[in-house]
Order: C-alpha cells, then structure tokens, then sequence
C-alpha cells in the first residue's frame, strides 16, 4: 500500500514534479496551489488555496487525515520569491514573500506534525536555497525568509525527534524553472560560477535527495540541510 503525501506548491515547478513522481509509484498525493489543478491522477487529491491562510491549510490536513486515515509524508515546497535591493524593496514585498515562505510552511509543518504524532512516524522536508550561503545580492529578503525555515528545521528536529518524526531540508541550486527563466540570464550564469558543480540543476536532482530523507531507512537522518552543486 502506498505512502500517503502531502506536497505543497503543485501548480508547477519542483512541487508539480514531486507529485507525478510520487504518483508514478503508487503513492496517494494530496497538493496544493493557489491555481487550478496541473496533475490529473486518480490518486492525487487539489485543494486550491493560498499557503498564508491559516483556516484553509487546518482543514485541507484534516480533510487529507480523515480521508487517507493519516499522513506520512510531508514535502513543503510552496514558495516565491522577490528580487530587490533592500533599499528599493517595499514592505508589501517583505510580508508576502514571509507570508508565502515562512508563516505558509509553518502552518504546514505544525499541522502536519500533529498528525504524524499521533501515528508516531513521519518524514517533513522542507525548501530552503543556495541563495542563503551564497549570500546572494539582491535577495536579501528571499534569502532570510529561507533562513527563518533552516532553523525552523532543525529547532523542529529535535521537537518531534522522539515522536518518530524526521525533519530535514534541501537547498536546490537553480533550476529550470518560471522562477529561473525571470531572472537575468547573466545573473544565473554568475550564480552557477559560484557553483562547484557548474551547470542548471534538474528536477531529478532535487527528487533525488528528497527520496533520501524520506526513505524509511532514514530514521536516523533529521535536522540536517543539504545544499545542491556545492554551494554551501
């Protein structure tokens, strides 16, 4: 029987990605996105919705409880971004990209976590990016709203560590992705030099670590944050 997923940001990008993936191998998806569904599958399960309102994310985990009789696998992609120098960056900006990225996945996180308390098991991945150690300029606000998630991660950890429950992050490099495409061409060749492994990162890159940490031979793997292309 398969896993039971909760992944948010299914419209596209990563979290699409993730979705199919998973659904490819039998498991029951339960997504999100603030647009219509991309994923079309008997397994897969949309809620349209906006990750910062709190009421809607309470009761799309208890709609996923109640349905699938719980939730093993909580994959927290849901993001935005915002490209400015601080000097030049409203505030409007600031409380959406924190709304979407921080207060979204925390909501999620401490929902979910309920959940798998109760079952005593469970695997959270949560998004964060190399924009962090790169320290990148013009993405200060992007940047420390990922941040506020690395240590949410690891604080979560050890919460929910004797709850059989692991918590980890992944950091993706660029990807091809609409995010990716906005930016200046010149900016993300200047960010993959900075790379150790110098190209695009790929969904399957991404997949791939997420499969790590939720494997259940990982039990022992939580509070950890890998970056991809070693850029950390």
């Amino acid at each position: 029987m398969g896993r039971v997923f909760v992944i948010t940001g299914t419209g596209k990008g990563i979290g699409r990605e993730m979705a199919l993936h998973y659904l490819a191998q039998g498991h029951l998806v339960a997504g999100c996105s603030r647009s219509e569904p991309s994923v079309v599958d008997a397994n897969y399960t949309h809620f349209q919705l906006d990750v910062a309102d709190e009421k809607a994310v309470v009761a799309m985990v208890q709609t996923v409880r109640k349905s699938h009789g719980g939730i093993d696998v909580l994959l927290n992609n849901a993001g935005i971004a915002a490209m400015n120098h601080l000097a030049t960056t409203p505030m409007q900006t600031v409380q959406k990209v924190f709304a979407t990225n921080v207060f979204g996945s925390f909501v999620f996180l401490r929902e979910v976590a309920k959940v798998m308390m109760r079952a005593k098991v469970g695997r959270i991945v949560n998004f964060s990016t190399v924009a962090v150690p790169l320290r990148l300029e013009g993405e200060s606000v992007y940047g420390a709203s990922k941040a506020a998630i690395e240590h949410l991660t690891r604080v979560a950890a050890r919460e929910l560590g004797s709850s059989g429950i692991t918590v980890n992050a992944v950091g993706p490099a660029p990807v091809d992705t609409d995010l990716v495409r906005s930016v200046p061409a010149e900016k993300i060749d200047a960010l993959i030099a900075r790379q150790a492994v110098r190209r695009l990162g790929t969904f399957a890159d991404v997949i791939h670590v997420v499969d790590f940490f939720i494997d259940p031979r990982s039990s022992f793997v939580t509070g950890q944050l890998l970056y991809l292309g070693g850029a950390g």
